[in-house]
C-alpha cells in the first residue's frame, strides 16, 4: 500500500483548519474543507502501491521582485501547491502530470504505478485547486490569468530545484502546459499534451453550436458563461445533495458510459468521494474559464495561433473518442519547428489515462523513448495505437 507522509507546515494547517471546523460534516451545507480534500487524496491514493510522499510546496505570495500578489491579492499570506511525490530508481527522468479543469492530480491514480516504473512521477494540484491554496480570484484578463498558472508553477518548479524534467498535462493542464513550455522551453525534455485545450477557435465552430447561440437558450447559456456560473456553484449550492450528484456523473461518465476499462466499484466509490471534496470547496482556480475560454470552450488566445513559436519536441495523445479534435494539433504541427507526434489511443475519451490505462502507458512510453533510452530508442509504435 503507498504511504502518504505530512510535511510539518501541511500538518499545522490541518490543525489550524480542524480548530476552525466546530460544526460536524454532517449539520454544514457544504461537507467539506481542506482536511476533507486531502484525506479524500488518501484514501483514493489507497490504491497506489507506489509509496508516496505529499507536501504543500511554499510558492511565497507572488512572483520575487513583483509587486502583485497571487490572484492580484494584497495580502502577503504564503500559498501552497499540493504535491505528492512517488518513489523511483535513483537517476529516473523527473515526470510531472498537470490536470485539466475541474479535476485535480488525484485523477491520474491508475497511473501512478506504471509510471513510476520508469520516471520520478510528481503530480500536482495547480494553485486554486484540489488540496492547493485558494486564494480570491481576481484576475480581469486573458493575459492575467495565464501568468497566474504559469508563474505559479514556475516558483514551484524552482522550490523544488527541478532544472530538466517531462511536462504531462491534461485537458487545461495540457493548454497551461504548453503555455509554460513556450516561456520556460529550458526546463522541459519533452512536452505531452493530452486531450490539450486550446487547438481550436471560434472558426471552428460547428453549424449546430452557431444556430444554438442564436437561440434564447443560447443566449442564457452565454450569459452564465460570461457571468463565470461554473458547474463547482451547482454543487455547492445542492449542499449536503452535492455528492449525489457527483456519484451520478462519475458512475455515468467511468461506468456505464465509460468508452474502455469501467472502474471497480472501490475505485468508483473513493473518486467519486475525491471529486465531491475537490469541487466543493471554495471557488478559486475554476473562476479562469470565462478568460480563457469564449462559450463552447474555444481558447481567447489560441494555441493554434503561436505554434511556430514552439521550442521543445512535443506528443500528443488522444483518446478516439475524446471531444478535443485531434485535428487541431495536426494543423499546429504544420507550424512547429521541432519534433511533433500525434498519437491516438482506442477505447478511451477525454480521460483517457482513466479509460485505458493499459494502452495509455506505453503512449507515454513511446513519446519519451528518447530520454528513457537515449542510445537505443525504437521508432515501432506499440501495437493498437494509431500515429496521424
Amino acid at each position: 500500500m503507498a504511504e502518504e507522509i505530512t510535511s510539518p507546515p501541511a500538518a499545522a494547517a490541518a490543525a489550524t483548519t480542524k480548530r476552525r471546523s466546530l460544526w460536524p460534516s454532517l449539520l454544514r451545507w457544504k461537507p467539506t474543507s481542506t482536511d476533507h480534500i486531502i484525506a479524500a487524496e488518501k484514501r483514493l491514493l489507497s490504491l497506489v502501491k507506489t509509496r508516496y510522499k505529499q507536501e504543500r510546496v511554499n510558492i511565497g505570495s507572488g512572483p520575487p521582485g513583483s509587486k502583485t500578489r497571487w490572484f492580484r491579492s494584497a495580502s502577503d499570506e504564503p500559498r501552497f501547491i499540493n504535491t505528492v511525490t512517488f518513489d523511483s530508481e535513483e537517476g529516473s527522468p523527473a515526470l510531472v502530470l498537470v490536470h485539466g479543469y475541474g479535476a485535480s492530480q488525484g485523477f491520474f491514480f491508475r497511473n501512478f504505478d506504471a509510471l513510476a516504473k520508469h520516471f520520478k512521477v510528481i503530480a500536482i494540484d495547480q494553485l486554486g485547486w484540489g488540496g492547493s491554496s485558494r486564494p480570491d480570484f481576481t484576475c480581469k484578463s486573458t493575459e492575467e490569468t495565464e501568468a497566474w498558472f504559469i508563474e505559479s508553477f514556475e516558483e514551484w518548479r524552482k522550490e523544488n530545484n527541478l532544472s530538466k524534467f517531462i511536462l504531462l498535462g491534461h485537458s487545461f493542464g495540457g493548454y497551461v502546459a504548453a503555455k509554460y513550455a513556450i516561456k520556460y522551453p529550458e526546463h522541459i525534455q519533452h512536452l505531452i499534451l493530452v486531450g490539450p485545450a486550446g487547438f481550436s477557435s471560434e472558426t471552428d465552430m460547428s453549424e449546430q453550436l452557431i444556430q444554438f447561440r442564436a437561440t434564447w437558450k443560447g443566449a442564457i447559456v452565454n450569459h452564465l458563461w460570461e457571468s463565470n456560473f461554473t458547474p463547482q456553484k451547482l454543487v455547492r449550492g445542492l449542499g449536503p445533495w452535492g455528492p449525489g450528484l457527483v456519484r451520478k456523473y462519475t458512475s455515468a461518465r467511468f461506468g456505464s458510459n465509460s468508452q474502455g476499462n469501467m472502474l471497480n466499484e472501490d475505485e468508483s466509490r473513493l473518486l467519486t468521494d475525491y471529486v465531491y471534496h475537490t469541487l466543493a470547496a471554495k471557488a478559486s482556480g475554476e473562476l479562469c474559464l470565462k478568460y480563457i475560454f469564449s462559450f463552447g470552450a474555444f481558447p481567447r488566445m489560441p494555441l493554434l495561433h503561436c505554434a511556430s513559436e514552439w521550442k521543445v519536441p512535443t506528443t500528443f495523445i488522444y483518446g478516439y473518442d475524446d471531444w478535443m479534435n485531434y485535428q487541431g494539433a495536426q494543423e499546429a504541427r504544420k507550424s512547429m519547428k521541432v519534433p511533433c507526434e500525434i498519437i491516438r489511443v482506442p477505447q478511451g475519451g477525454h480521460f483517457v489515462f482513466i479509460d485505458n490505462p493499459a494502452a495509455f502507458h506505453p503512449a507515454v512510453f513511446y513519446a519519451c523513448r528518447k530520454v528513457l533510452s537515449p542510445n537505443q530508442y525504437s521508432n515501432s509504435l506499440p501495437a493498437g495505437l494509431l500515429s496521424v
